[in-house]
């Protein structure tokens, strides 16, 4: 047996709401047992000691909505550079999307993804599969073979499904087999086309905009099929206030229904669009600054219960446009942690609160038995110091693609070292 006992660490807690100095013991892959820092540590003659200098010591990051370019556009972004940017961010598991060049819709394709992943990536990799053939929301898919294939979840991203007979009769057929189906909640033809928020910011820079609106109109629409249908329901970005009241209703009244947000709505507002720099064009458009006050409030309270990256690796040719014509999204798996670590260091939220949505809270969505520190869960873990000042350098990220809106940032907070299983995938002190 391995034996790997971290010491001088801080244990941040998520499901015990706790953030303190002690120790962990971890015995083939799994976490053995907790220490308190006056407890007497365990002496073995093969024992690894990582000494962690009083950094953090946290579950490691179950990031669900991950995009890999495969298959497909393995250019933008492979298994074995997305792994190296999520174990150098912190992020144990990748939850990936169907909507590669090639939507995920088949086993075969599913197969496929597994064996590459297992190959190429350093950490898990869970794929989700399309809800419907080609995501054209005409015809679902084998949502019973899919999940035996191994997929986790099911959604047609952005492609939001118009057709409500054709969603409600997948939400039915997915309740029966409990299955999880997430959504991209927004009205499709009020923000086709759009690049913005609407409001006088987006029309002094004459730009396409959409009303926090649709964002409502989609929520609203899916809950009402969700109370018809009883199926587990995720809505992957929730980033507009007036959704808030809607979703919180849906909660009081016991629908199976989870919410996510996006590390990009939570620390930037619409007003970073105004020189046109299109990394900051992401889906849904970034929002104004009472918007994300609220969506980090309900991360705080726990009306939304999932943070993610929503990495989107997009090359230079397709962001190099005109802003309305440039390619939405933003890398993320190895920037999210410095980026959200800025909500702690403006006092918004606890280190605990951030890791419940980051680790705990995906892991249960899923069903996994990581995101916890507890004896008997997987040693899936990330040391960090939430202190050390860094300038975000793009070029040096380790996917591909290297859109990230924070270039040249100066933040606070960088990984140490990264476990998957007890195994170390990342080490900063040897990149």
């Amino acid at each position: 047996m391995t034996h790997t006992l971290f010491t001088n660490a801080r244990l941040i807690d998520p499901e015990g709401d706790t953030d303190q100095a002690g120790a962990l013991l971890v015995v083939d892959g799994r976490i053995e047992r907790i220490f308190d820092a006056t407890a007497a540590l365990p002496d073995h003659p093969d024992m690894v000691v990582v000494d962690c200098l009083g950094k953090c010591l946290a579950p490691g990051i179950v990031d669900i909505g991950v995009k890999v370019g495969e298959p497909g556009e393995r250019h933008k972004e492979s298994f074995g550079s997305a792994g190296l940017a999520a174990a150098a961010g912190g992020v144990t598991t990748m939850v990936t999307r169907p909507d590669t060049d090639q939507t995920v819709d088949t086993p075969e394709q599913l197969d496929f993804i597994r064996r590459r992943a297992s190959d190429e990536a350093r950490v898990n990799v869970l794929p989700m599969a399309a809800l419907t053939k080609g995501r054209a929301g005409r015809e679902m898919t084998e949502i019973g073979f899919l999940m035996d294939a191994g997929a986790v979840a099911f959604t047609d991203c952005d492609h939001v499904v118009t057709d409500t007979k054709v969603l409600s009769r997948a939400m039915t057929y997915a309740r029966s087999l409990g299955a999880l189906i997430v959504g991209h909640p927004q009205d499709p033809g009020l923000s086709r086309g759009a690049a913005a928020t609407s409001g006088k910011f987006a029309s002094l820079r004459g730009l396409p905009s959409v009303s926090p609106m649709a964002e409502r109109m989609g929520l609203d629409r899916d809950i009402a099929l969700v109370e018809m249908t009883g199926v587990r329901y995720h809505a992957d970005q929730i980033t507009a206030a007036r959704a808030l009241p809607a979703l919180e209703r849906a909660k009081a009244n016991g629908f199976a229904i989870t919410a996510g947000t996006s590390m990009h709505h939570l620390t930037l507002n619409e007003m970073d669009l105004a020189d046109y720099r299109t990394f900051f064009k992401v889906k849904p458009p970034l929002r104004a600054e009472e918007d994300r006050k609220a969506i980090v409030e309900a991360v705080r309270t726990g009306l939304i219960d999932v943070i993610g990256s929503f990495h989107t690796p997009q090359d230079e040719e397709s962001k190099r446009l005109p802003f309305e014509e440039a390619a939405s999204g933003a890398v993320g798996l190895e920037t999210m942690l410095p980026v959200i670590l800025r909500l702690y260091h403006a006092e918004e939220l606890s280190l605990p609160c951030l890791f419940r949505a980051l680790s705990f809270n995906p892991a249960r969505l899923l069903g996994l038995d990581s995101g916890r520190m507890t004896a008997g869960a997987p040693a899936d873990l990330v040391l960090f110091d939430p202190d050390k000042p860094v300038v975000l350098d793009r070029f040096k990220l380790r996917s591909k693609s290297k859109n990230t809106p924070f270039d040249g940032a100066r933040l606070q907070g960088r990984v140490l070292g990264t476990w998957v299983a007890g195994h170390r995938v990342f080490d900063e002190a040897r990149p």
